[in-house]
């Protein structure tokens, strides 16, 4: 009896890993079901990097790799809200013009009022909080459609915008701290100790689920597949710093410009935290939850109006922040910010990251995947002398063929029964 219990509490109770050519093969499986992921995104980053690199050499030089993080870095902040929208299967046609409205707010209270930049900074992430609560009441609690709402705020926020800045005023936003976001970078040396301690922890966070799982005789992902994707993140993140710690600055002499973008961090720090908010807890459930079936959820015990609710205000908050970073690169409010094609790209981004339009299917990396799109297209094409309606063309092209994709998949999805 002893020996028995001992084969039946041993090693032999553990579930086997699985080779990495059976890994390979399982993930092929289900592209071919239509579980594509950001392959898409993935994909067409590297063919769009390759194309312009081959057109316009200048676009591999270490002073454009840092103009495309702060090119992108405001609609990639706005485009990561939405994402929880979407998920919902909900749309925001406001989150564009409200980062205006905050950055309107941000530019008064720190350069009319004289406010330090963290009071400047509190209020314009509080208007954020408030719009988005303002939304989701009405989405949630009135019934009205979010697209009729949302739509009614891009109107709305533009007046407000234009009220802040008295009909066309230009303000200037001149705190060292707030230019500093997007127009600084980080010392060479803190820029690989920020890669060095990011890379530790992801290496962390994937032995000990490794480990875990493993405890529990769960099937796992192969080792050397587990390791490898660890080894992946340290080669690119030490290309990236390494490429973005040379000399950029045309006279050495007058000046130095060197390091990491400040605002890189910023994006960083919070892609984690929202992914570790969607993937590691209940409300992350709960959203794809009721994304994925918004009834079921509600006979399963989930608040939905409180979740369709906390949606609009993360979408709301993260237009403020957007705003913020929005001013810090111009240096600047005024009327336009948040307007002409920032909402356009800040949705095309979640598309065309991966985020689906049904909603219960997506990820907060699908924004910064997009977002890099976005940015290198319009960065390449700028390069190569191209006008602003060839961009727009482009990019809606790009956009109707990540929807495409998106549409193709959950109907080979549910074909198949992969859903």
């Amino acid at each position: 009896m002893s020996s028995t219990a001992v084969k039946q509490d041993g090693p032999a109770a553990v579930a086997p890993a699985p080779s990495v050519a059976s890994h390979v093969r399982g993930y092929w499986r289900r592209v071919r079901g239509g579980d594509i992921g950001a392959l898409p995104a993935v994909a067409g980053l590297l063919v769009l990097c390759t194309i312009f690199s081959i057109m316009r050499p200048s676009f591999l030089t270490a002073g454009n790799f840092a103009n495309l993080f702060t090119q992108g870095a405001a609609v990639t902040l706005i485009a990561m809200g939405l994402v929880f929208v979407l998920l919902l299967g909900e749309i925001d046609l406001s989150a564009g013009f409200a980062s205006g409205v905050c950055a309107a707010v941000l530019a008064n209270v720190v350069t009319v009022l004289g406010y330090p930049w963290y009071v400047a900074v509190l209020a314009a992430v509080l208007t954020g909080l408030v719009i988005g609560t303002t939304l989701g009441f009405l989405v949630a609690k009135v019934g009205i459609p979010s697209f009729v709402v949302t739509l009614a705020g891009f109107l709305a926020f533009q007046g407000v915008v234009l009220l802040l800045m008295e009909e066309g005023r230009n303000i200037s936003v001149r705190d060292p701290v707030l230019v500093a976001i997007a127009n600084r970078n980080l010392p060479p040396a803190l820029g690989w100790a920020l890669a060095a301690l990011a890379v530790a922890g992801f290496a962390a966070v994937q032995l000990l689920r490794y480990r875990k799982r493993a405890a529990r005789g769960l099937i796992n992902d192969p080792l050397a597949m587990v390791l490898g994707r660890i080894g992946i993140l340290a080669v690119v993140l030490g290309v990236a710093v390494y490429v973005l710690n040379l000399e950029r600055s045309r006279n050495v002499l007058i000046s130095s410009l060197k390091g990491v973008p400040i605002v890189v961090p910023i994006i960083a720090v919070l892609l984690v935290v929202w992914t570790f908010v969607l993937q590691r807890t209940s409300y992350g459930r709960h959203i794809y939850a009721v994304g994925g079936n918004k009834e079921a959820a509600r006979r399963a015990g989930i608040n939905v109006d409180r979740i369709r609710i906390s949606v609009f205000v993360i979408c709301s908050t993260m237009a403020a922040i957007g705003g913020i970073v929005a001013a810090s690169r111009a240096n600047s409010v005024d009327p336009n910010t948040g307007g002409s094609n920032v909402l356009l790209y800040a949705v095309g981004a979640a598309v065309i990251g991966g985020t689906s339009l049904f909603g219960g299917k997506g990820r907060v990396l699908d924004a910064v995947l997009g977002g890099a799109v976005v940015a290198v297209i319009d960065n390449g094409m700028g390069l190569m002398g191209y006008s602003s309606g060839v961009k727009f063309v482009v990019t809606g092209v790009v956009l109707l063929l990540a929807a495409s994709v998106d549409a193709l998949s959950r109907r080979r999805a549910s074909a198949t029964g992969n859903r």
